[in-house]
């Protein structure tokens, strides 16, 4: 197998890698996309794998009153993502896939007190950012897509908080070296999301959210998103590839005069 294979999980036919899989392909890696929501089969380690990516959908990422869980390969899914933290597969994991990272090692994903977020917005980047490979050049404030009735409530023993906003405070983290997750999107262009919108109109707008707007606004948010997250994608690319540069301590000059 190519060492420049991303295995990519796609939990729900709506939600596919959209931007992100064009970033991620432009930038080197092949994307091998996996549908166990059609019976496709997960693989049973990653094994060959230069990255993993795992994408969202409409199920919960916690278990059924009945203790089923949310998906009949979640479980599957969650052991790929310990091994991947375990063997320092490079992983990036969008909304629902970031809740499932933080569920596979023990953190806490409940339905939102808060309520749903159903925007475009802006999250804010947290100083932890300065020593992360991936966020560090991230804005202070940068522009995301947002869809989901549930959050991490409590982020996994030892993870990084990378990003956070005032309602919704786990937005971004980082467990063990190589391995992140978003409750944000940043895969979708305006038609994957007005895809979404239109499924849900009626939802919306008992809600008071405006559909039309609300398409209106993620449209308008495209080429700002794509400033931010094609470059991350192309870094995390860089990392799957080994052509990431390391960091490096910077060489103190004498002083004049000594």
């Amino acid at each position: 197998m190519s060492v420049g294979i991303a295995l990519v999980v796609e939990n729900d036919k709506t939600d596919g890698p959209g931007r992100l899989g064009d970033w991620l392909t432009e930038a080197g890696l092949e994307l091998e996309v996996c549908r166990p929501y059609l019976g496709e089969p997960l693989p049973d380690t990653l094994d060959g794998y230069a990255a993993f990516v795992v994408l969202g959908g409409e199920q919960n990422a916690y278990p059924a009153p009945d203790g089923s869980p949310g998906a009949p390969w979640f479980p599957a899914l969650e052991g790929l993502l310990r091994k991947a933290v375990r063997y320092q597969v490079p992983t990036l994991a969008i909304c629902l896939g970031g809740q499932l990272l933080a569920t596979a090692h023990a953190g806490t994903v409940e339905r939102s007190q808060a309520g749903p977020e159903i925007a475009a917005s802006l999250v804010g980047r947290r100083d932890a950012c300065d020593a992360d490979p991936l966020f560090a050049p991230i804005p202070f404030a940068p522009d995301v897509l947002q869809w989901h009735y549930d959050e991490i409530t409590e982020l996994p023993h030892g993870a990084v908080l990378l990003a956070a906003s005032p309602r919704y405070p786990h937005q971004a983290f980082r467990l063990g070296t190589k391995s992140w997750g978003t409750q944000f999107h940043i895969e979708c262009d305006t038609a994957m999301y007005a895809g979404w919108v239109n499924h849900n109109r009626d939802n919306l707008q008992e809600r008071g959210i405006d559909p039309d707007q609300l398409i209106a606004a993620v449209d308008a948010a495209q080429e700002d998103l794509r400033e931010v997250w094609q470059p991350l994608a192309a870094r995390f690319a860089a990392i799957a590839l080994g052509t990431h540069p390391e960091p490096r301590t910077p060489r103190l000059l004498p002083v004049i005069g000594q």
